[in-house]
Formats: C-alpha cells, sequence, structure tokens
C-alpha cells in the first residue's frame, strides 16, 4: 500500500481572503515504511505575507522571491500523490488551500480528492484521544516522538513528523524483518533471530505417577460430590 503524509504551509490562514500555499512537503510509505523518496518545494505565492504566519514558519517573502509559482510545480506534485491515500493532519486547512490552488490554474485540474483519497489523521488521534490536546506537539509528546528540533513549522519537517506519528498510533511497522520485501537477504542483519527447526528432536512423554493418579482421582470424587454432577474430565 502507497501512503503520503503531507503538509503545507501558507500566507495565513483563509485561502478565501486570497491566502496562498508557500511551501508543500511530502513523504511516501509503502506498505508503512518510509521509502526515502518524498516531495519538498518553496512556491512564490505573489502576494504578502501575514506575520502571524511568518512567525510561525518563518519563511520570508524575499526569500520566496526567485521559487516557482504553484502552476510551475503543480504537475510534479500531482504526479506524486496520484493513486495514494494521503495523510494530513487536518486536512480540511491543508485541501482547502491545494483546492483554492488548483482553482486558479487554466484547465479543469479539479479537487485533491479526484487523484488521491484522503485521511485526516488529526479525525484519527481525536477518537485514540478524545477530550486531550493533539496537536502535532501534543502527540510527539504522547507517542515519545523526538521533535526537538522543530523550532519553527516546516512543511516537509512535518510530514517527516507526521509519518513516524501515524505509524506509532497505528501500530508501528507492520514488519520486523525489513529485508523481506526489498529483496535484500535478511538473514544478513546481525540482529536476525533464526529459528531452529525441532521436527527431528523427540519428545519424551511423561506418564502420570501412581500417587499422582491416586489424588487426582480423589479430586474428581470431592468435585462430584460438591456439585451432583460428573466433572468434565469424566465426560
Amino acid at each position: 500500500m502507497r501512503q503520503v503524509v503531507l503538509d503545507t504551509e501558507t500566507t495565513g490562514l483563509e485561502p478565501s481572503e486570497g491566502h496562498r500555499i508557500i511551501e508543500i512537503g511530502c513523504v511516501e510509505l509503502v506498505n508503512r515504511r518510509a521509502t526515502n523518496r518524498h516531495f519538498h518545494e518553496y512556491v512564490n505565492p505573489q502576494r504578502e505575507i501575514e506575520e502571524g504566519a511568518l512567525a510561525v514558519h518563518g519563511i520570508s517573502q524575499e526569500f520566496l522571491s526567485d521559487k516557482p509559482s504553484f502552476e510551475q510545480i503543480v504537475d510534479r506534485f500531482l504526479e506524486f500523490v496520484r493513486g495514494a491515500e494521503v495523510i494530513i493532519h487536518n486536512a480540511p486547512f491543508d485541501v482547502g488551500f491545494i483546492n483554492h490552488e488548483l482553482a486558479q490554474l487554466e484547465g479543469d485540474l479539479g479537487e485533491l480528492e479526484d487523484y488521491c483519497q484522503v485521511l485526516d489523521s488529526l479525525i484519527l488521534a481525536r477518537h485514540k484521544h478524545p477530550g486531550q490536546r493533539n496537536s502535532l506537539d501534543a502527540l510527539c509528546k504522547r507517542y515519545d516522538v523526538d521533535n526537538a528540533h522543530r523550532t519553527l513549522h516546516g512543511a516537509l519537517l512535518d510530514a517527516q513528523i507526521l509519518a513516524d506519528l501515524y505509524l506509532k498510533m497505528t501500530g508501528g511497522q507492520t514488519s520486523l524483518l525489513l529485508g523481506e520485501k526489498d529483496g535484500s537477504d535478511p538473514t544478513s542483519d546481525p540482529n536476525f533471530i533464526k529459528r531452529v527447526s525441532r521436527d527431528h528432536i523427540p519428545l519424551p512423554v511423561i506418564f502420570a505417577t501412581e500417587e499422582e493418579l491416586t489424588a487426582h482421582e480423589t479430586r474428581l470424587q470431592q468435585i462430584e460430590a460438591l456439585t451432583g454432577q460428573p466433572p468434565i474430565w469424566r465426560r
């Protein structure tokens, strides 16, 4: 199963007010394991960045001045997420911005959901931890995910953190033998546990002694006297 963990940074909070995406970060999981493939682009929003947003991600307008527009990166982005299950924390926010960007372009590109399925990890976290804080920082603390290097928000960094959190929230990786599905030999791993076949080892049969049989029979008689029925061991 192919999954893509996605995050964005923006110029503000509302696409309806003309705010736009300035960074997209995606990391790929296949069969619940990171593949080291990722998609990451800074985007020139061609508008000002709100001070509140700048305080969150630290990405300046000057830094973005020579970056590509969303139109220039959209084909590669859609190809990266195509056919995947896309995991987003608070999905309506990011999906709303992506769909707003798609709607600004010429041609009918549709919406993000036309290219992939979307899973909201915030809804998942709320189901698992009702009544608790379920921000990325709160979940990192709860699941012991290291985010000490996260002094500012960043789309690729947050996507990598969310990938770790998602795997822990949903039970971790499914295969401990990391070489099983990628073609490598798992027995070359020094930590590989080799199981010994016991088919050729005769198993001894130990019979009860006369004393043990007598004690067992006495106990059965006591049970029958108390219950008025023969014990299940006599049936």
